[in-house]
């Protein structure tokens, strides 16, 4: 993956896991179940750190 692509997918990302803390934020509100929301922001995260540290040693 090219620093490019890197850098595409982790502003993919961030527009993701901005969608879904919105969808938190209603689930929480209704009292919703938010398991699933929880866990694919963790995921989310987790992808972003990675991508972030694959960026870092390409310097």
């Amino acid at each position: 993956m090219t620093r490019k692509e890197m850098e595409d997918k982790i502003e993919e990302l961030k527009s993701d896991h901005m969608r879904l803390s919105a969808d938190m934020e209603k689930l929480v509100y209704v009292k919703g179940k938010t398991e699933f929301t929880d866990k694919e922001l963790e995921r989310i995260e987790k992808e972003i750190a990675k991508l972030r540290q694959q960026l870092s040693q390409m310097q």
